[in-house]
């Protein structure tokens, strides 16, 4: 597979303890989008679209990944109806598994997009198994401060989190949508991955220092009091006896 070395989108969050601006979601969903409509086009249905499975590359272009559950729709098999996904992403038609096809990516993709922006999808804060059983059962989701957002961002959710599925728009009527038309190159992406970047080199910095610091506490020293074998031992250094 082709190498993303700025990892997913859920890591660029995490390490930049930041959401991702309007501009830069817009620009994400784009490349995305992209994918989806070639997925479905070959009737192909990921199933678990959230935005730790959206990989970027050094120069801000966005790849799906993880195709472990993805399904296959045949000519004999319109609908698909195994329950499978991350629960907070998915469908309504899948939880209540009344078949659903392609467009079930699209309500995740609706879900991811307030992830990015909002930094958790709409109910993570409760027990997964919670979640499953409001998602069907309420409105749709939307922004928990929607003052923040243009009509654009707020119109292209609404149309992905539709609860009929057979009234939820496709990833190609989504491409043609103004918010998607408007995102600006991927090179915009560009500051967030080497923030994250350096935020990442920074934490396994720290951490290997911590790790030789714990060493010097501790020095091997191999046991043969008692076996004829080396049978290393940690015994705490002299220098930790001496309380240095």
């Amino acid at each position: 597979m082709e190498y993303c070395g700025a990892g997913s989108v859920s890591d660029i969050m995490r390490l930049r303890k930041k959401t991702l601006s309007e501009q830069e979601v817009s620009t994400i969903l784009s490349d995305t989008l992209k994918g989806l409509e070639y997925l479905h086009l070959r009737r192909k249905i990921h199933r678990d679209i959230k935005a730790g499975n959206i990989l970027l590359n050094s120069e801000g272009h966005a790849k799906l990944a993880d195709f472990g559950v993805a399904g296959q729709l045949t000519d004999t098999m319109a609908k698909r109806n195994t329950v499978i996904g991350t629960p907070f992403w998915m469908a309504p038609e899948v939880i209540e598994e009344i078949g659903y096809d392609c467009v079930a990516d699209i309500w995740s993709l609706g879900i991811t997009a307030l992830e990015m922006a909002e930094g958790k999808p709409p109910y993570g804060d409760i027990h997964p198994m919670r979640a499953i059983f409001m998602i069907p059962t309420k409105p749709p989701p939307s922004f928990r401060e929607i003052d923040r957002w243009s009509p654009e961002f707020i119109d292209f959710v609404s149309l992905c989190l539709v609860k009929n599925p057979e009234e939820r728009a496709s990833a190609t009527d989504l491409l043609q949508h103004e918010f998607i038309k408007a995102a600006k190159p991927n090179n915009i992406l560009t500051d967030m991955i080497a923030e994250a970047k350096e935020n990442r080199e920074n934490q396994t910095y720290t951490r290997a220092a911590i790790i030789q610091q714990a060493n010097k506490q501790f020095q091997y020293q191999p046991d043969f009091e008692e076996q004829g074998e080396d049978c290393g031992t940690l015994v705490p250094s002299k220098n930790v006896d001496e309380g240095e």
